[in-house]
């Protein structure tokens, strides 16, 4: 149902052009042509504005059929918008900054301004994104600037795809924090990169260092697009990747104690005492039955000791059942080394528990631990020495409480060290085989894992960008409170969502009431070609028959090829 918008403001205002003299050739400027007034809603009041334009008097200047607008008149609302920039600056500020869904947004502004919730959809996405698009290309003379000065840093990442759909990739400048690039990329192999760096390239920058993971088909087109700059690598994935041998151990690790213990245990950690079997805490109209705590000491019964007994005994089944869950994340959360090192703290419980008082549960769960814990410590101890490996190198590549050193004072330590492990821990074929590879891989990163060290702010790791990504994951997740549509998002708006915006909502007012008509009209098209490739992505059969049937007929309004 179309929202009722009639509206009453009163006397309309006429904003004439502010222009005296023709920005070409110094002449006069005449009347062109004074418009109809139109109807705007701000967030305080309904006014109903028009506009005086202006054109050179000289028939011979080069801009004479140029026509100059009011720049007042077009900083209250977009053209062909009836909404001013301060309810739409509000809308993307409760959406993006409040995290509010456009039901709550709609709320919120209808006792102020006549919209639907529709209307609030139309204008976060096809006036507010790109209106910021266009406030944050505004900002090319400061990234010159920076450039000219003290050079840029580029970090670059992208967002895993989804389900076969093109990868939404990021290129930032680290000092700035402004959005070069921000799109998305059916190829991930060299030519797409090239194509979508190069813009940047053809800028003329100074480019001081690109930091990126190391994706194989972007090294070549770094190299080929920004010759000569050093390309620096993310030491966190570094490290993850070379952790992959012993991540590969420790998961092994963990599904065989895991076994282990639900075949000898699982009758007992899965017991849970309930009202009656199978049923825990229960809420509602009916809910669980439950005594009232006693405020005086109880009394030491025989029945009391016993059901306390029994109380401890089921947090340890508890403990160990959680322990069972564990996940890991490598390269330093290992889950099966944590998984062990835990269930030996419980096996030492129940040793003080049983030489205190033994049970047959206490005893059954200890005679059931032991033996599992005891046949798997050897690999246990060479799984951790590997991993106070991991531990050294990441203290190696740390450059905090250390003395200043350079890239290469850094890549001697860290060769030094590895060598050293390889040459006296070359008697065991896990150990030697997982040196082996972690001296492959460093080889393989030393190309790029040290710039950070010699240019000046210069991060060690991506994961800046990442964080980026997993915000906005985060953000969509909370306003449409779907994972589907969450991705869908990401897939049809995420390069737009993906831009920073203004640090207070009058900055935002500002910042969109002063965007180019032209640019934003570019953008807005821009915007609609990127969404036009998602119009048959749809579930509904009715409105897919309705998409096809516009199709055909599209089709055979095109004139029938003779040749």
């Amino acid at each position: 149902m179309r929202t009722q918008r009639v509206l009453y403001s009163g006397t309309g205002v006429i904003y004439p052009c502010e222009l005296e003299r023709c920005p070409s050739c110094d002449e006069g400027m005449q009347t062109a042509y004074t418009s109809k007034y139109k109807t705007v809603q701000t967030l305080h009041e309904v006014l109903r504005i028009g506009q005086r334009t202006k054109r050179c008097v000289n028939p011979e200047c080069t801009v004479c059929a140029e026509i100059w607008g009011s720049m007042q008149w077009r900083q209250i609302a977009p053209a062909g918008c009836t909404y001013g920039y301060d309810v739409i600056a509000q809308i993307g500020w409760q959406r993006q900054t409040l995290q509010q869904p456009f039901a709550l947004i709609h709320s919120t502004l209808q006792p102020e301004v006549r919209i639907s919730e529709a209307q609030v959809r139309v204008l976060y996405h096809e006036r507010y994104l790109p209106l910021l698009a266009c406030h944050e290309r505004q900002q090319l003379g400061e990234l010159e600037r920076v450039a000219q000065q003290v050079g840029l840093l580029l970090t670059l990442d992208g967002l895993a795809p989804e389900g076969g759909e093109p990868q939404l990739w990021i290129v930032r400048e680290l000092r700035s924090g402004m959005t070069l690039r921000s799109g998305w990329m059916s190829q991930q192999d060299q030519t797409a990169f090239v194509n979508f760096l190069r813009p940047i390239a053809e800028r003329g920058w100074r480019i001081r260092a690109v930091l990126s993971d190391k994706q194989s088909a972007l090294l070549p087109a770094v190299a080929e697009v920004f010759p000569d700059v050093p390309h620096a690598f993310c030491q966190v994935h570094y490290l993850q990747n070379v952790a992959l041998p012993l991540a590969e151990a420790d998961e092994a690790l963990k599904v065989r104690v895991r076994q282990e213990i639900r075949e000898s245990l699982g009758e007992w950690i899965r017991q849970e005492k309930g009202e009656q079997p199978g049923v825990l805490t229960v809420t509602g109209v009916l809910p669980s039955p439950m005594q009232a705590e006693r405020v005086d000491f109880p009394t030491t019964t025989q029945e009391n000791i016993m059901t306390l007994r029994d109380s401890l005994v089921q947090d340890l089944c508890r403990r160990i059942r959680y322990l069972l869950t564990l996940k890991a994340r490598p390269p330093f959360r290992l889950a099966g080394l944590e998984m062990v090192a835990h269930l030996t703290d419980i096996e030492h419980c129940l040793e003080r528990l049983i030489t205190h008082h033994a049970t047959p549960v206490l005893l059954t769960l200890h005679h059931a631990l032991q033996p599992i814990l005891h046949s798997i410590q050897a690999t246990y101890q060479l799984l951790c020495e590997a991993a106070e490996w991991l531990k050294k190198i990441a203290d190696l590549l740390e450059p905090d409480s250390k003395p200043s050193r350079s890239g290469q004072q850094v890549r001697q330590e860290l060769f030094a060290f590895l060598l050293h492990v390889q040459a006296t821990r070359s008697a065991d074929p896990f150990l030697r085989k997982t040196c082996d590879a972690i001296l492959k891989t460093t080889r393989n990163y030393a190309p790029g894992l040290f710039h950070c060290y010699d240019i000046p702010d210069l991060p060690r790791t991506n994961n800046d960008r990442e964080s980026e990504f997993r915000n906005l994951h985060r953000r969509l997740l909370r306003t449409t409170g779907q994972k589907g549509l969450s991705r869908r998002i990401l897939q049809r708006e995420g390069a737009w969502e993906l831009i920073p915006h203004p640090a207070s909502l009058p900055a935002t007012i500002e910042a969109v009431s002063h965007v180019i008509p032209h640019d934003f009209h570019l953008e807005r098209l821009r915007l609609l070609f990127h969404r036009h490739r998602f119009l048959f992505h749809t579930r509904s059969a009715r409105q897919a028959q309705t998409q096809l049937l516009r199709l055909e007929q599209r089709w055979l309004a095109l004139p029938t090829d003779t040749s």
